[in-house]
């Protein structure tokens, strides 16, 4: 089963969650007479941009990760928010950027963080203003960028073959 940390209590009624098989898998259930809430875990959806400024690719590394890393700009999609506006509101909040979706790259299931990544290709323009989030901005030309093997790098790969075989915008 997934981690469990998400809950410990039901959010109905507070009583403490126990295993429970619902004849799919087993999940977190709440054991209280009459309640019947269940856990599903969906995985989150979060969207990232491949951001395409001034003929390079803009990779960020936000605060808090390790000097090395390096990735997409990416955030939580937001409720009643559509995942073509929240990549562009991610691009405006963490690198202050206007910008302008030319391609879907592709979903990717981030299952170690239980997450399911929407990548979109994202031209933008304007100056580059990062926010407090990001503890570093880095452009790389495309012929030098590289792709990394978990989250959003399938997502680098995937744009990097397109653009190899012609088919990317």
């Amino acid at each position: 089963m997934a981690d469990r940390a998400t809950y410990h209590y039901c959010p109905r009624c507070g009583t403490a969650l126990a295993p429970r098989h619902d004849g799919e898998r087993e999940r977190l259930a709440c054991p209280g007479d009459g309640c019947g809430f269940l856990h599903y875990d969906n995985p989150t959806p979060v969207v990232a941009a491949l951001v395409e400024h001034e003929g390079e690719v803009l990779l960020v590394r936000n605060q808090g990760w390790p000097e090395s890393w390096l990735g997409l700009v990416s955030g939580f999609l937001e409720r009643g928010e559509g995942p073509e506006e929240g990549v562009l509101r991610e691009v405006a909040e963490e690198l202050g950027l206007t910008g302008e979706i030319v391609s879907l790259i592709g979903v990717y299931g981030f299952e170690s963080r239980n997450e399911v990544i929407v990548a979109y290709h994202v031209r933008a323009a304007g100056t580059v203003s990062p926010s407090h989030e990001i503890a570093a901005v880095k452009r790389v030309p495309p012929g030098r960028l590289k792709p990394w093997a978990f989250g959003t790098g399938r997502a680098v790969a995937d744009w990097l073959a397109r653009r190899a075989d012609g088919s990317a915008p």
